[in-house]
């Protein structure tokens, strides 16, 4: 829970930029990630940039608490039961961890997203408990909180997946190749050994570049959905297919299904980086070597 609060409040103006560029937001469509990011506070204040992040953070202490936790206890299963190790267990166990996490707090990232998406001046939703609110009751109940569900699971399963697996084989590499080097004893067990901080921070920083490449039109497409009525163009996309299909053909490839991804790299990279440190600090405060 720490190491997502810590992860995601370092990064949470990008993460509010990068919102109001995938969906095309009328107040900034026009511009790139940069002069976004120096029009925001000319617009709504420095706090402009970090709309949502209240929302966020709500959210984030139980998906990064749900994720981390469900990592560990899966790969246990995945090796014990079906006696599955080496690098393909941690794929797998980080595809199940960010799935069971995504689906546990999906309602949370919902609302984030539609307050984060709104501009100064054009308020709809007063607050996390109101957007709630107005959610249940003009878009179908709770069915209304899952909208674009499934994009985000098909996209959380390699994203989840690839970063716990290239942030676990970079660091059993490591450990066995250049254990002087790059690893020192655990502060709570000298017997275990762990990678210096910023060997740990270059490793969840790769990590999280080869996730996001991998799955980043999924997010887009996500991004999209949960809008929905926010958008005018709402109606071309209310299915996963549809969506990709409707961006793709409006704005296609770098400017529709990848909009955002430099913005991304420079947000995601140091968001994974400092997850992954806090997380191996944390494990070490609370002597869980």
């Amino acid at each position: 829970g720490v190491a997502g609060c810590c992860a995601k409040t370092t990064t949470a103006p990008l993460d509010r930029v990068k919102i109001l560029l995938q969906a095309h937001n009328h107040h900034y469509k026009h511009l790139g990630v940069f002069s976004t990011l120096c029009a925001v506070p000319k617009k709504e204040g420095y706090l402009g940039l970090y709309k949502g992040n209240g929302a966020m953070m709500i959210r984030i202490f139980p998906y990064g608490a749900i994720q981390f936790m469900a990592f560990d206890q899966y790969k246990k299963v995945i090796k014990k039961q079906l006696g599955i190790s080496g690098h393909v267990h941690r794929l797998m166990a980080g595809s199940m961890a960010g799935i069971t996490a995504v689906i546990c707090t999906y309602p949370l990232d919902m609302v984030r997203v539609r307050l984060a998406f709104q501009v100064k001046g054009e308020h709809k939703y007063m607050g996390i408990i109101h957007t709630f609110k107005m959610i249940y009751t003009k878009e179908g109940g709770f069915s209304g909180f899952y909208r674009g569900l499934m994009p985000t699971v098909v996209g959380m399963a390699p994203y989840a997946g690839f970063s716990f697996f290239t942030f676990g084989t970079l660091k059993s590499i490591g450990l066995a190749q250049a254990p002087n080097l790059l690893g020192r004893p655990s502060l709570d067990n000298p017997d275990v050994l762990v990678l210096k901080t910023h060997v740990n921070l270059l490793c969840g920083g790769i990590a999280g570049a080869i996730a996001q490449t991998i799955s980043y039109p999924l997010d887009v497409t996500r991004r999209r959905m949960q809008l929905g009525a926010v958008l005018p163009d709402s109606e071309k996309c209310l299915t996963m297919v549809q969506t990709l299909k409707y961006v793709y053909q409006q704005h296609g490839i770098r400017r529709g299904l990848y909009r955002g991804l430099s913005l991304n790299y420079i947000r995601c990279i140091p968001s994974q980086a400092v997850a992954f440190t806090t997380y191996e600090l944390m494990k070490q405060l609370l002597h869980l070597n």
